[in-house]
């Protein structure tokens, strides 16, 4: 493979039709099956749509991809490929909020039995089940930036015919290629940083199997999460800065969570790449890159949290993350604001809790940004 620099912006054959440097948008859907054989028999799937799946395939070294409408049409597509009524499903306990609510919400209609797991292998060693088919993790983990051993995990799975899956949407294809450790499928919400400007909502799914494709691919035809030629081409544009928006992010983020490892009104911060973080040396063997993702828990309370979000002059307080515009939400009022506080706190969400996406901007302007709004959290 070429360097990843380059393979972001020259990802699969660039020889389009009339010599433009540039993808066309086909938004034909119709095709002729007879001289044509049909890749996708009986979907709706256009070459712009093939085309970014096999791009974002290329960066993360998989067999295969395909792209969807939203990150979760491709997570729920990944997992109810391989699960169905009274199997077992082993998630680690650190997950995006709309994961979590489909476990614990949708899988259960559906008869499908859910653990959850912490973040080290014997976890998950524990709560194997002769039923269990698939283990979905996240690492780092949202918000909390917990890391899981990726060749444990899939040496656990592999040794009981597990199928892994990992959203591997807050490191990206940059930082992190869970496929070249032994998982089997990467999903991504594109919407964060593969998008990048907090404009697209997209995902995507990578697979290393060629035996998954169909199994797959059926699943995504049910369900309908297709995503529109206009928008794979502008998802096909972003990722072009891909490379050179996450290692400014890598860069930002850390001298971030340093400073305000030092803050004395920060009780505490989670980052991977500082080596105060339980599993820094996991991620250091793991990533190559430690990810734009900075959360920590200013010496306030609520009120105070609100306050602080107020007065940021450049951090906007918005949800989503991986844009080049740096943003802050607190979980107890965005992504985990439907879990009671003692679910919170079983997790390890404190109400002080704080996620910070770093964008590009300079990094001192950042940090003066939050420096003169910590002055309202007393």
């Amino acid at each position: 493979m070429q360097n990843f620099d380059t393979a972001c912006v020259h990802p699969v054959d660039d020889k389009q039709p009339g010599g433009a440097v540039t993808t066309p948008v086909y938004t034909a859907v119709a095709y002729d099956y007879i001289d044509q054989p049909l890749q996708y028999p009986g979907f709706y799937s256009t070459y712009n749509q093939q085309r970014l799946g096999q791009i974002i395939c290329n960066l993360e070294q998989g067999n295969w991809g395909m792209v969807f409408s939203s990150g979760m049409a491709a997570i729920s597509t990944a997992i109810l490929s391989f699960i169905q009524c009274n199997e077992h499903i082993i998630f680690s306990k650190d997950l995006y909020g709309g994961t979590l609510k489909f476990a614990n919400e949708e899988l259960p209609k559906r008869g499908i039995h859910c653990s959850f797991a912490a973040n080290n292998a014997q976890s998950f060693t524990d709560l194997l089940r002769p039923d269990t088919k698939v283990i979905y993790i996240e690492t780092p983990s949202n918000p909390l930036l917990n890391i899981v051993d990726l060749a444990e995990v899939a040496a656990i799975a592999k040794a009981n015919n597990i199928i892994t899956i990992i959203d591997n949407t807050f490191a990206s294809p940059v930082n992190q290629q869970p496929l070249l450790h032994g998982i089997d499928i990467a999903v991504h919400s594109g919407t964060k940083y593969l998008g990048g400007h907090n404009d697209l909502p997209y995902g995507a799914l990578v697979s290393n199997s060629a035996a998954h494709k169909e199994i797959i691919h059926n699943t995504a035809k049910m369900y309908g999460g297709s995503l529109t030629p206009q928008e794979c081409a502008l998802a096909e544009r972003s990722i072009k800065t891909l490379a050179l928006r996450i290692n400014r992010q890598n860069s930002n983020a850390l001298y971030i969570a340093e400073w305000l490892s030092k803050h004395l009104s920060v009780a505490r911060v989670y980052y991977p790449g500082l080596t105060s973080h339980p599993q820094h040396s996991i991620a250091a063997r793991q990533m190559s890159g430690f990810g734009g993702m900075v959360s920590f828990e200013p010496k306030t309370d609520l009120d105070g949290i609100k306050r602080l979000q107020q007065n940021l002059r450049i951090i906007r307080p918005a949800l989503s993350l991986g844009g080049v515009e740096s943003l802050i939400c607190s979980p107890v009022f965005t992504s985990h604001r439907y879990l009671s506080k003692d679910e919170r706190l079983a997790i390890g969400i404190q109400d002080s809790l704080l996620r910070l996406s770093v964008g590009i901007e300079n990094v001192q302007d950042l940090a003066e940004d939050l420096e003169q709004a910590m002055q309202h959290i007393a």
